[in-house]
């Protein structure tokens, strides 16, 4: 059977060590613990690794080492992922100032991800930001559908 695809933004990669959200981050903990033995075909971006690179220390240090526990690919910035975020503004599914959110899942959807697992509830695990991204990625020629899901939705996690 063929490995999902999975697109990780920065939020669950950040949850691995988040005190003030125990549940979440034993959630991810256990996700990860499902990456490292390489139950799913994981993919970040660019945009992911620049916005780890932005954390503080010590917790950006500690992020990169978790990366380096888990094998992935990385996607690259290119003029048809940004054409694909701006296509979400124009379309409503999220406002400009969301665009990094808009950028993580063009990448994703370019980048053939079946889902981008993110712990941001506020702008991408919503119905209403799922919806909107498959009519507008199936308007621009983009058919496969993507889900995006809490790490808690994934695989075993909640064992």
């Amino acid at each position: 059977m063929k490995k999902l695809k999975i697109y990780l933004d920065t939020s669950v990669i950040s949850h691995l060590q988040h005190e003030d959200a125990p549940e979440k981050m034993r959630y991810t903990l256990l996700f990860w613990d499902e990456l490292k033995i390489g139950k799913y075909g994981v993919v970040i971006s660019d945009l992911t690794l620049r916005e780890v690179r932005r954390c503080p220390q010590p917790k950006q240090v500690d992020m990169l080492n978790y990366l380096e526990e888990i094998e992935y690919s990385v996607l690259r910035d290119s003029d048809e992922v940004k054409a694909l975020a701006e296509e979400y503004i124009e379309n409503g599914v999220l406002t400009r100032k969301n665009e990094n959110d808009c950028m993580h899942i063009a990448l994703a959807t370019i980048g053939d991800c079946d889902v981008i697992v993110s712990w941001n509830f506020k702008h991408m695990v919503r119905l209403k930001t799922i919806q909107g991204v498959r009519v507008t990625n199936a308007k621009n020629g983009y058919f496969k559908p993507i889900d995006i899901v809490q790490p808690a939705m994934m695989g075993d996690v909640t064992q």
